[in-house]
């Protein structure tokens, strides 16, 4: 297994590590509650280094990003970030990732990191136009320092004024004794928060540094598994499981990154626009549990005639709400706010009913 820079860090930590699109890598260290509940209240940090980061430079930059992504990059300026996703030219999705601005004619393009080789082989084979590219990956660490009391946290160690850092926008500078470090302010647990890019050789002060000036917050690391339960929480999708080389981004409800503009000539973008514009079959929705259980990934949902209408996608006990919640792809007839369904837990048919995202 490969290791992050802060591997260290996390065996230290007395973290449960295991492995995880290669990696070795923390699931919890003292619990995944306890590490939820310390993020969407106070603050935590991920180690998200397996994170895979590409870079497209040249005056092809544009042409290629444009090219191989559904949201329209043409629109984004210099500081600025999208979320978009790679169509595999079958109407389904490569992957789902970041797209950074940097600089004139230089784009970072940061994807899932069980993805690394089949998005790289992906972004070169559409590459025939010359654009230059440039897997930085290997040598690349993230932290993802997430949750209410993260700016005041990372305030501590640099001059840049973090408050002025908006949602999906980034700067480049010295955080922590480490210069040329991107902070920007994404976040995959919607409470808020920034992410640190900085070299592998650069890792090991910047993750001491953050948790010698978050001694006063109480900071605390956190696992994958809490990272799974707080996105879940706010209704984002996870490759793998609530999209893939078979879904649509449409029926995924990521319409609003498929941008059919003018000029915005994307791979798929007719088979997707006849998915737009076609009637609804199915949607991927979001379900509370009103039956005491925890829904998970495979499992059926049924309607009140016991009919197949879905597939339970992702689904968690949320730390927050004390009830199951999940999503999963349901057919057009079921998809109304309010609609009660029902997950077949083992033998059991358990209710529940359609909620409107984000459960928190």
């Amino acid at each position: 297994m490969k290791k992050t820079a802060f591997n260290k860090f996390h065996h230290d930590l007395g973290g449960r590590l295991v492995e995880f699109a290669g990696y070795e890598l923390p699931v919890e260290y003292t619990g995944v509650n306890e590490e939820h509940l310390n993020v969407r209240n106070n603050v935590g940090v991920f180690d998200v280094s397996h994170m895979g980061e590409f870079w497209v430079k040249g005056e092809k930059a544009l042409d290629l990003v444009q090219k191989i992504t559904t949201n329209d990059v043409s629109k984004l300026s210099q500081g600025k970030i999208q979320y978009s996703c790679f169509p595999n030219g079958k109407g389904g999705i490569v992957d789902d990732l970041l797209v950074y601005h940097y600089e004139d004619e230089k784009y970072l393009l940061v994807v899932n990191a069980s993805n690394i080789e089949k998005d790289w082989a992906w972004v070169n084979e559409q590459n025939d136009i010359g654009a230059i590219l440039e897997n930085a990956s290997e040598q690349t660490s993230q932290l993802a320092v997430q949750g209410p009391n993260a700016t005041a946290l990372l305030q501590k160690l640099t001059d840049i004024n973090l408050s002025e850092i908006e949602y999906y926008t980034f700067v480049t500078g010295s955080m922590g004794g480490v210069e040329e470090v991107i902070i920007s302010a994404t976040g995959y647990t919607g409470a808020g928060g920034f992410e640190l890019y900085v070299y592998n050789d650069d890792a090991p002060k910047i993750w001491e540094a953050i948790f010698e000036a978050g001694k006063e917050f109480d900071v605390k690391p956190a696992g994958l598994a809490a990272r799974d339960t707080l996105r879940l929480e706010k209704g984002y999708c996870l490759y793998g499981n609530d999209i893939d080389d078979t879904t649509s981004p449409i029926e995924a409800g990521l319409g609003w990154i498929t941008k059919f503009t003018e000029g915005n000539d994307f791979i798929d973008r007719q088979k997707m626009l006849a998915v737009k514009e076609a009637p609804i079959a199915k949607r991927l929705k979001g379900f509370e549990m009103i039956d005491r259980g925890i829904p998970r990934h495979g499992y059926e949902i049924f309607d009140a005639e016991n009919q197949n209408i879905g597939i339970v996608t992702s689904g968690t006990m949320s730390p927050i709400l004390k009830k199951g919640i999940g999503m999963g792809y349901i057919n057009a007839g079921h998809l109304k706010v309010g609609t009660e369904i029902f997950i077949k837990v083992r033998k059991k048919y358990l209710k529940a009913r359609i909620i409107k995202f984000p459960f928190v």
